[in-house]
Formats: C-alpha cells, sequence, structure tokens
C-alpha cells in the first residue's frame, strides 16, 4: 500500500516546501490558513468517501465498535486502579 515511491514523493514535496519557504523567508508573508484549512477539508472528505464506500469495512463497524468499547472500558478501569495503587504507594492520601 505505502511504497517507496510514495515517500520519496512526500519527502520530495517537504524538501520542495522548505526550498521555497527558506528562499522567499524575507519577502511578505503570505498567510496560507484558509488554503489549509480548505486542504484539510478536502482530505476528512476524501476519508469519509472511502469508507463510505467501502461494504467490507461498513459491515465489521459494529464488531469495530464493541471491541471499542472493550478497550475504553478496560482502559478506564485500569487506569482508576493503578491510580489508587500509586497515591497509596506514594502515600497522597
Amino acid at each position: 500500500m505505502f511504497n517507496v515511491v510514495y515517500l520519496v514523493g512526500l519527502v520530495a514535496a517537504l524538501v520542495a516546501g522548505l526550498l521555497l519557504g527558506f528562499l522567499l523567508r524575507n519577502r511578505k508573508r503570505v498567510n496560507l490558513g484558509k488554503v489549509t484549512f480548505g486542504i484539510i477539508v478536502a482530505l476528512i472528505f476524501s476519508l469519509g468517501f472511502s469508507i463510505g464506500s467501502n461494504n467490507e469495512l461498513l459491515s465489521s463497524f459494529p464488531k469495530i465498535g464493541v471491541n471499542a468499547v472493550v478497550i475504553l472500558l478496560l482502559s478506564v478501569f485500569f487506569s482508576v486502579v493503578f491510580v489508587k495503587a500509586a497515591r497509596k504507594l506514594v502515600k497522597m492520601e
């Protein structure tokens, strides 16, 4: 899924941005906040479209949801247990 060509493309884009920013650093600054927000919205839309069009993924949502709830409950439970044990260990109570 993720191969060397994609990685090289990402690194090349990063290096190109760094070089362009370095060369234009003394000029008037351009506010790219709105452009960045628009790109993020497009990426989120693309992610939602990809998930919504994948029948296999949609059919596994209930199982993923149950697993997520179990992991959440166990995480909260053991966090509380370990915090109480640590507080007793350092005598904070």
